[in-house]
């Protein structure tokens, strides 16, 4: 069994997932909009996003749009950890991360890791890029 991150965005999740599916070169994005729902469901009447998960692997990242009428609330409190195998390949995703976002910590190198940091993308998610060491 493994642990899967579940992102909640508040009506950009399809924009944050086709971002993070280019970005880090992930397979099998899916995205499922209310709207999609067949007939008889229930479901409000939305194109915001019920269901969407890209693969990288056998890891997958998950996410949805907060239900229409739901009030939305900020993530915060957990933050998606991304290792990667060298410095320049954290560089530019931590740069890309970055661009419009808050950099929480510098991409840099740590008593623990050739390379750390930790960013808050434009879409909200925290994420913590670094360099796997043996």
């Amino acid at each position: 069994m493994a642990f899967i991150p579940y992102l909640n965005f508040d009506g950009n999740c399809a924009e944050a997932m086709q971002f993070y599916a280019d970005l880090f070169g992930a397979t099998d994005l899916q995205i499922m909009r209310y709207t999609d729902a067949p007939e008889g469901e229930d479901l409000p009447p939305s194109d915001r996003v019920m269901y969407s998960h890209i693969m990288l692997g056998d890891a997958s990242l998950m996410a949805s749009d907060h239900p229409p009428g739901m009030p939305a609330e900020d993530m915060a409190g957990v933050s998606v950890n991304h290792p990667v195998a060298d410095k320049a390949e954290g560089q530019k995703l931590f740069d890309a991360l970055a661009e419009g976002g808050t950099v929480m910590m510098p991409y840099e190198t740590t008593f623990f890791s050739p390379a750390f940091g930790m960013v808050t993308d434009r879409f909200g998610t925290s994420w913590m890029i670094g360099v796997l060491t043996e």
